[in-house]
């Protein structure tokens, strides 16, 4: 029995590190300075000093062993939303309606400098313009801008359009949206039509 204790020694290790690492943000490596870079580091080498002299069966087992872990515990998060909130957390809410929530900051560990430099990276160019941003679990930013600030999309074009042409109709101008010059420069056309014409060929 004494010649499995690495079984156990490897599931504490797992837990007890995801519990360490929640604790210690929710940054990914890009995204951490020097000095949580060397942290993690020396913690990852702490945690496995325990199986670490062991022979090359164990090392190959604990290592097969954690990824089951992984494997299992992202499972039991997945259909527990509980667990996975208590395990991984949830994104934070950063900015609301063009205001920061400062508390959730704080929670996160995050400046307002550190913010705002994502949001350049991101192109964003003023909290003003924001609607939500959130802080995810993975150290990632979400945002999502205010209605008057956000791009037009292809549909919004194609709905200014039709309106546009409903004006006009209504006005009684005929306006062509292609002149013939453009329809015999139109070199798709002349492909089409030379793929058309090839077929009637014998």
């Amino acid at each position: 029995m004494d010649d499995l204790h690495w079984i156990w020694e490897t599931i504490l290790i797992f837990y007890i590190g995801k519990v360490i690492l929640r604790i210690g943000g929710r940054k990914s490596i890009s995204q951490m300075s020097i000095n949580q870079v060397i942290v993690m580091i020396g913690i990852g080498s702490l945690l496995i000093q325990p199986v670490a002299d062991k022979s090359l069966f164990h090392t190959f087992a604990v290592a097969f062993l954690i990824t089951i872990l992984m494997v299992v515990t992202e499972y039991v998060e997945v259909k527990f939303d509980i667990l996975e909130t208590i395990s991984t957390g949830k994104a934070k809410v950063v900015i609301e309606d063009g205001q920061l929530n400062i508390t959730n900051l704080k929670k996160i560990r995050m400046s307002v400098d550190q913010l705002e430099t994502r949001l350049r990276q991101s192109g964003v160019s003023s909290i003003d313009d924001i609607k939500y941003a959130t802080v995810e679990v993975s150290g990632q930013l979400g945002y999502e801008l205010k209605e008057a600030k956000k791009l037009a999309t292809k549909a919004d074009l194609n709905l200014l359009m039709d309106e546009i042409a409903q004006l006009q109709k209504a006005l009684g101008i005929n306006i062509k949206s292609q002149t013939k010059e453009e329809q015999a420069n139109n070199i798709f056309d002349e492909v089409k039509n030379k793929n058309f014409e090839g077929k009637d060929e014998p």
